[in-house]
């Protein structure tokens, strides 16, 4: 099943808990651009990996990660 992700949105690694939180910053077909925290940008093949999606109860404020 492919999801919908957008600029913006927070997401974490299943498989790298370590990376920390990502931010998407684009998402092209199942293609999924992150700028995780710890480990940079990453290009993710969500067709490979099922990106898990984080509420932020912050991001409704206009506050930055």
């Amino acid at each position: 099943m492919l999801r919908e992700f957008s600029p913006g949105m927070l997401v974490s690694h299943p498989a790298c808990p370590d990376w920390g939180r990502g931010q998407v910053q684009s998402a092209i077909n199942s293609r999924v651009t992150v700028n995780f925290e710890h480990a940079g940008k990453k290009t993710i093949d969500t067709t490979v990996v099922t990106l898990v999606i984080l509420s932020d109860p912050d991001r409704d404020s206009g506050s930055e990660w």
